[in-house]
């Protein structure tokens, strides 16, 4: 039998604790839980839990102070995060995500979503770090950096040198949300220049020569961009 993947559960409503605690209980993981950020942090430290998921709105210590605090311990830098969020906090999403949290959901969520991400980032954090020299195929694309190379549904596709890496980045993490500073530093050490303005500009071009597919590459308004998972 597999081992109970362990979720923390950082959440000071009661009610909503509560509801989340069942339903992932019985999705048959095994739960933990604190209702203030002070009490959160002691407590992973003691026992490394597989995911947590973080209300940023927390009376003391807030969401983003425990994921700073999380990240900054080698400990639990590699822990994953799902933050919580009240809808239209993008500031604190993109902040969130800055910080090295890897997804987040708005309230009010219907629990079928969360449980979805849940398993999605479960799923991830089983995948390896991404080879930027990997080819990569995906939804009919496939991306080959060593050889420089695009294909859309087996034609060449022509692009830059950073289109080609940023369009890699983001297909090597289907689903996963990253703002234009994480792109930055995704490509950042090749020798060519990259801006956060600039990758704007790139995925414009990244969408005009995937042609039919272009829909793959999703702006997430406020926060950045994500290649879609699933058709």
């Amino acid at each position: 039998m597999a081992t109970k993947k362990n979720i923390f559960i950082v959440e000071d409503e009661e009610d909503i604790l509560e509801i989340l605690k069942f339903h992932l209980s019985h999705e048959g993981y095994a739960v933990a839980a604190a209702r203030n950020g002070e009490e959160a942090v002691n407590d992973i430290l003691r026992k490394i839990p597989d995911l947590v998921i973080l209300d940023l709105m927390l009376p003391g210590l807030d969401g983003l102070e425990v994921c700073r605090a999380l990240k900054k311990d080698p400990k639990t830098a590699s822990i994953p995060i799902i933050m919580v969020t009240a809808k239209g906090e993008e500031s604190d999403v993109v902040a969130g995500l800055e910080l090295g949290a890897d997804d987040y959901i708005a309230k009010p969520f219907s629990m079928k979503v969360l449980i979805a991400r849940v398993r999605a980032v479960l799923r991830r954090k089983r995948e390896q770090s991404v080879d930027k020299n990997a080819a990569v195929r995906i939804r009919d694309i496939e991306i080959n950096p060593g050889r420089h190379e695009v294909l859309v549904k087996g034609k060449a596709v022509e692009m830059t040198f950073s289109e080609l890496r940023i369009l890699h980045l983001l297909a090597s993490r289907p689903g996963w949300v990253l703002t234009r500073e994480q792109i930055v530093d995704g490509v950042r050490g090749e020798d060519y220049a990259v801006t956060d303005r600039a990758i704007d500009v790139q995925i414009v071009g990244i969408r005009r020569k995937l042609g039919s597919k272009s829909d793959c590459v999703e702006t997430v308004r406020g926060v950045g961009y994500r290649f879609k998972e699933q058709e």
